[in-house]
């Protein structure tokens, strides 16, 4: 699956609507983020059962800020409309891929649990 382009516009549709959705954001100007790309890309296409999108930080100011990122790349995933990974800086190809594996794997019941006894707390 390609690499889609997320917006103020699309991003809760995207991120409502698919079951695991991995985000990087990204800027024109960062060289990290243009070296990361080829990366991210290969990865998105060896795992067509994720959302794979980007988000241009320079175009969508207001994302970025929601999200608070400070630097850039950012990547996150949302599993369940639920961020259960926040990390910036690249990644090589191989931890690139065992971060989303055991994203899949995570129990997200489990997860939803651990969320509500922290808001009890």
């Amino acid at each position: 699956m390609a690499v889609i382009e997320l917006t103020a516009d699309n991003f809760e549709q995207v991120v409502t609507g698919n079951s695991t959705v991995f985000i990087d954001f990204w800027a024109p100007w960062c060289a990290p983020c243009r070296s990361f790309a080829p990366t991210y890309e290969a990865v998105a296409v060896e795992n067509p059962d994720v959302v794979f999108a980007k988000v241009n930080t320079e175009e969508q100011q207001s994302l970025a800020a929601h999200f608070q990122i400070r630097s850039i790349p950012t990547l996150m995933i949302f599993r369940d409309q639920i961020i259960i990974f926040s990390q910036a800086g690249a990644l090589p190809k191989t931890q690139l891929q065992e971060v989303i594996e055991k994203a899949k794997s995570l129990d997200m019941d489990k997860v939803r649990a651990e969320i509500a006894k922290q808001q009890q707390a």
